[in-house]
């Protein structure tokens, strides 16, 4: 299998992808957008992670008008 690395304009862009999606041939679409969604998702899952440790007793936290405070 081969890959090829495609510059093109933001105008043309979604187009471009839409018109790959449909080509038979075309068998993955890596975009720059991909990576941006999988660090989405870790922090999201930390966050997850973080409130069942403050559950458990295991973390402390901020109460809210200290964290407003500190802005």
């Amino acid at each position: 299998m081969r890959q090829a690395t495609i510059y093109i304009t933001d105008n043309e862009y979604s187009h471009f992808i839409e018109l790959a999606k449909n080509l038979h041939y075309v068998k993955r679409i890596e975009t720059d957008e991909e990576p941006i969604n999988d660090t989405i998702l870790e922090n999201i899952k930390a966050g997850l992670e973080e409130v069942k440790l403050f559950k458990k007793g295991k973390l402390k936290t901020t109460s809210a008008k200290d964290f407003l405070d500190e802005l």
